[in-house]
């Protein structure tokens, strides 16, 4: 017996902070990707698969996600505590609306539309790691139920999408968050590490897909891998300033990663280009060579 999909959750309200400079200008879900906006199409997918309500929780920069509400209908919830809370913030503020449900992430591109309007269990969608990998890590027992969670590996299926929640394992989870949801620890915690955690309490199954079905981009250098149109045109005002002034193409700016010094004077991020490796402060507009 399956279980009829009531809706999907799409958490999109983080900072993406990995994503400097890109993510400064836009949240990550805006991101065109080889022609589509990211969000968008996985709106459509849902909807094309049959899922009758789409709810995307909203946080950093939520202006920007507004016109989602009158081009699709979707439905726009903002998480209030984006930024001191991981994303069980995000399900917390839905937590009225969540049954059968997808969760998914809004940074997904899927190549192939993984959704339907009935799902036998709940799951976990996973790729397959052929050697070592240092994603999350999953190992099933007999009856298929995932019985314990690494981070990193070696051949194994890891965690890799969207997941769907059946309304038992909905009603669950959202019982054992509530009530630990004002302690210190939970706070930080991803949904999966709360799911690990209770892992005994929490039945679900993984979902295998093959290679090149779910794709995830958590920095510039992997989007660029995945759309080469990044490569001569990042799309940041920021990014095509920084390699003006160093009179090199924003191709050749590489290994970016985001700088935050605790202060907003050091936010910006560090990356290299030709002569060397620098720094480019955000509120200052400074580049410095490191």
């Amino acid at each position: 017996m399956g279980y009829k999909v009531d809706n999907a959750v799409i958490m999109a309200a983080g900072t993406s902070s990995r994503f400097a400079p890109l993510s400064y200008e836009k949240p990550k879900a805006l991101f065109e990707v080889k022609g589509e906006v990211l969000i968008e199409r996985q709106i459509r997918q849902l909807y094309e698969a049959g899922v009758p309500e789409v709810i995307v929780v909203t946080g950093y920069k939520q202006e920007q996600f507004a016109y989602l509400a009158e081009k699709f209908g979707v439905r726009l919830v903002y998480n209030p505590e984006y930024l001191t809370r991981n994303n069980t913030g995000s399900i917390h503020a839905v937590r009225d609306r969540m049954g059968s449900t997808y969760l998914c992430s809004a940074d997904n591109y899927f190549a192939v539309n993984p959704f339907e309007t009935e799902v036998e269990d709940s799951y976990y969608a996973a790729e397959y790691a052929d050697g070592p990998t240092e994603e999350w890590c999953m190992q099933a027992d007999g009856s298929g139920r995932i019985c314990q969670v690494q981070i990193g590996g070696r051949d194994a299926w890891y965690m890799m999408g969207h997941t769907f929640w059946s309304r038992d394992f909905t009603r669950k989870f959202l019982d054992l968050l509530e009530a630990e949801y004002d302690e210190p620890e939970t706070a930080a915690k991803l949904w999966e590490s709360f799911f690990i955690r209770h892992l005994d309490q929490l039945d679900m199954t993984i979902r295998k897909y093959p290679p090149g079905h779910i794709y995830e981009f958590d920095s510039l250098d992997d989007l660029r891998a995945f759309d080469e149109s990044y490569v001569a045109d990042a799309r940041s005002p920021i990014l095509a300033d920084t390699a003006a002034r160093l009179g090199c193409a924003q191709g050749d700016i590489r290994s970016i990663r985001a700088l935050t010094g605790g202060t907003a004077e050091a936010e910006g991020f560090a990356f290299t280009a030709p002569g060397g490796q620098y720094k480019y402060i955000y509120k200052t507009k400074r580049i410095e060579r490191i």
